[in-house]
């Protein structure tokens, strides 16, 4: 199979693991991709492009010419835990999963040209809101998910190491206090949670209106994972006068929605938005990280 890696795909994997790691994986993707379709009997109609950061996207006809979805993950983006979310999902608010080895996932065909992000804002909030609320479900005994605690603590460690802009240090500061006392107090919630739920990850389906795509699960509080749908679009609430009022009311809007604390809710906005704006600074994003950091500055 002869084909260019979305530039997407190629940016993101480089930014996150290094260009070296990621450069031996595509230069080998058109094989893997090769293998997985041959071992499947599968034919292809097309890669979705410009598609997402971790994974190659190939449109496909099962053997018996039913539509399909074929995901390649490299090895180093841990799909393991994707594969393990979608089982227990079984397809409740989630893509189904048809089969999957290898770092190879063979899914139902969604529409990946509609996400939420293509509703007036008010729909998609409360679709998002929907959907998310079927994910949340207990993870199956002796599961290998990764916690909160575990995450985030990567992620802090990181924070700390990269505060040497002294504008970015108060906001770094807040969101490690953040993080602190919404561990401290014991929470006991430990929910399978999406991981990395927004309006763009939640597509048009047949078998349903909205399924969620793209989990990166792990497992604890609700809040933490309705904390980043809390930012999307944060490109308008920023150019809006009214931005800082908005965010705020998104917050408490959502949180009452799906019976979650206000306070916890915001403390978990916080910390994942200060965490984004950082990497983005560190992976020479200036706008995207100025963007994500006034957000965070409103909470």
């Amino acid at each position: 199979m002869a084909f260019e890696p979305p530039r997407r795909l190629v940016r993101t994997l480089s930014e996150t693991y290094g260009e070296s790691v990621a450069g031996g994986w595509l230069k080998q993707l058109p094989g893997i991709v090769q293998e997985a379709l041959e071992r499947r009997e599968l034919a292809v109609e097309r890669v979705v492009a410009p598609g997402g950061g971790s994974s190659l996207v190939v449109l496909v006809r099962r053997p018996d010419g039913a539509p399909a979805a074929l995901k390649v993950v490299p090895p180093f983006a841990a799909p393991e835990p994707e594969r393990a979310a979608l089982t227990r999902w079984k397809g409740w608010g989630s893509v189904e999963l048809i089969s999957g080895s290898d770092g190879a996932l063979l899914l139902e065909r969604l529409h990946s040209e509609t996400s939420l992000r293509s509703l007036p804002e008010a729909k998609a909030l409360l679709e998002a809101a929907g959907t998310v609320r079927k994910l949340w479900v207990e993870p199956a005994a002796g599961h290998g998910f990764e916690t909160v605690a575990e995450r985030t603590a990567r992620q802090a460690d990181a924070m700390r190491e990269a505060t040497g802009d002294p504008q970015v240090a108060p906001l770094v500061a807040a969101a490690l206090d953040a993080r602190a006392e919404l561990l401290a107090d014991g929470s006991v919630e430990l929910m399978l949670l999406h991981g990395a739920f927004r309006q763009g990850k939640v597509l048009s389906g047949d078998r349903a209106p909205w399924l969620a795509v793209g989990p990166v699960p792990v497992v604890g509080e609700r809040a933490y994972d309705l904390a980043r749908l809390v930012r999307d679009r944060v490109e308008d609430l920023v150019a809006a006068a009214s931005g800082a009022s908005a965010t705020r009311r998104r917050v408490n809007k959502l949180a009452d929605s799906l019976d979650i604390d206000r306070e916890r809710l915001r403390g978990w906005t916080l910390f994942r938005a200060v965490e984004s704006g950082v990497r983005a600074l560190e992976a020479g994003r200036r706008q995207d990280a100025e963007l994500l950091l006034e957000f965070a500055d409103w909470l």
